[in-house]
């Protein structure tokens, strides 16, 4: 663990999506309150024209969302992926006697340069004390908090480890089979405590299924957002043939709620829950993919190429705020750079048309995006939907 960080903290969050099992007719605990939209292309940069969110009865998946309780200190009453702050005991030594395939864990490469690698996968953890890479404790970390958060374990028994390395790109992860009285135990005991999770796996004779998640992005808290506290986050994705048992954990999290990214995305525009900025792009990336398969395809394949790290930064114009991504023309060369809101500077960029990387915020539940560049590391582009008025579009 990075105990040398000052200014945020090292976490990792789980994109979890799961299939729709066979006559079940909604996962999620709404209706949709908008009218049918064009369906999105799959093709990540198909067409000229900004495709529309594509409509809820076209995703054969849904996607696991967690409400944080009123009493949270970051993001409370916020819907968020299951996830959570790195522990020491995800560094533990002791995993070695779990996992039978030290020092890469039978993790594939990735090809992305170590220089252009985030930090939070860049960093030597042998130098910080830790034999463990921190690849491997950030996916026990997203699978832990998982676990503690939703209750849905994500294991593997030892003696499949190395099938399981052979399968993982021909089909999704199916949902282990165990007792619920013995879940419901070993889940209150990691509650109390996260080097539990390693005495779980020691004991059932399980493995955390890290080959199940899939690197998909990172992104750092921007400055003086959600209260004092910055979270440097590693985001994966998992896909579930089946929606497995889920249950709230009645502290960090209110209630769960699996829906498609079109009900989730359309429920935000709703004022009926929110979403932050990080969730609102992702899920807007999703509805790329509304086929459960060629999401899974689509994420083992990209995961090799590697990500970015993202800091938003916030520029305010007028009545509406704009958060620039790394890639707008706007965005500072430092990563925690302040953009120059001089008037001089916005209208000698006013006449640039390209190199947009940006979410248009009018309010909490009033979200567009606007990019123009072409994604690193082969990665999709979100669905973006018109703005919502004349005042929601930006020329700077």
């Amino acid at each position: 663990m990075n105990t040398a960080l000052r200014h945020w903290k090292e976490a990792a969050t789980l994109i979890l999506v799961a299939g729709h099992k066979a006559g079940l007719d909604s996962l999620s605990s709404r209706t949709p309150l908008a009218a049918p939209l064009a369906a999105a292309s799959a093709a990540p940069h198909g067409g000229d024209r900004p495709p529309h969110l594509p409509h809820s009865s076209r995703f054969d998946y849904s996607v696991l969302m967690l409400k944080r309780s009123s009493k949270s200190g970051f993001m409370p009453n916020a819907y968020v992926f299951p996830g959570g702050m790195l522990d020491p005991s995800d560094f533990s030594s002791d995993w070695l006697d779990i996992f039978s395939n030290p020092p890469s864990f039978g993790l594939r490469s990735v090809t992305q340069p170590a220089e252009t690698r985030p930090p939070i996968f860049a960093t030597d953890r042998l130098k910080l004390g830790s034999v463990i890479p921190g690849e491997v404790a950030l996916r026990i970390c997203a699978l832990r908090e998982t676990f503690e958060e939703s209750g849905v374990l994500l294991v593997l028994p030892q003696k499949e480890e190395r099938s399981v390395l052979k399968r993982a790109e021909e089909v999704c992860v199916d949902d282990p089979q165990l007792c619920s009285t013995e879940l419901s135990r070993w889940r209150a005991l990691v509650n109390k405590s996260p080097s539990n999770f390693l005495r779980m796996c020691r004991e059932l004779q399980v493995l955390p299924n890290i080959w199940a998640l899939h690197e998909w992005g990172n992104w750092l808290t921007p400055k003086g957002r959600y209260g004092g506290t910055r979270f440097d986050t590693a985001f994966f994705i998992c896909c579930l043939q089946d929606v497995p048992l889920t249950l709230q954990d009645e502290m960090e999290i209110e209630r769960f709620q699996w829906s498609t990214p079109t009900d989730v995305l359309q429920s935000f525009q709703a004022q009926e829950l929110w979403i932050a900025p990080p969730q609102f792009y992702e899920l807007s990336r999703l509805c790329r993919f509304p086929s459960l398969t060629d999401l899974h395809k689509f994420s083992y394949r990209r995961a090799t190429e590697g990500c970015e790290q993202w800091t938003p930064v916030l520029l305010l114009q007028g009545d509406h705020s704009i958060s620039l991504l790394p890639g707008d023309k706007l965005y500072p060369s430092a990563p925690s750079g302040e953009v120059d809101q001089s008037s001089d500077r916005l209208l000698s960029d006013s006449q640039e048309e390209s190199a947009l990387h940006r979410m248009v915020i009018l309010d909490p539940y009033s979200t567009s995006l606007q990019v123009s560049i072409t994604p690193k590391y082969n990665h999709l582009l979100p669905v973006m939907e018109p703005a919502s008025s004349p005042d929601s579009k930006s020329h700077l």
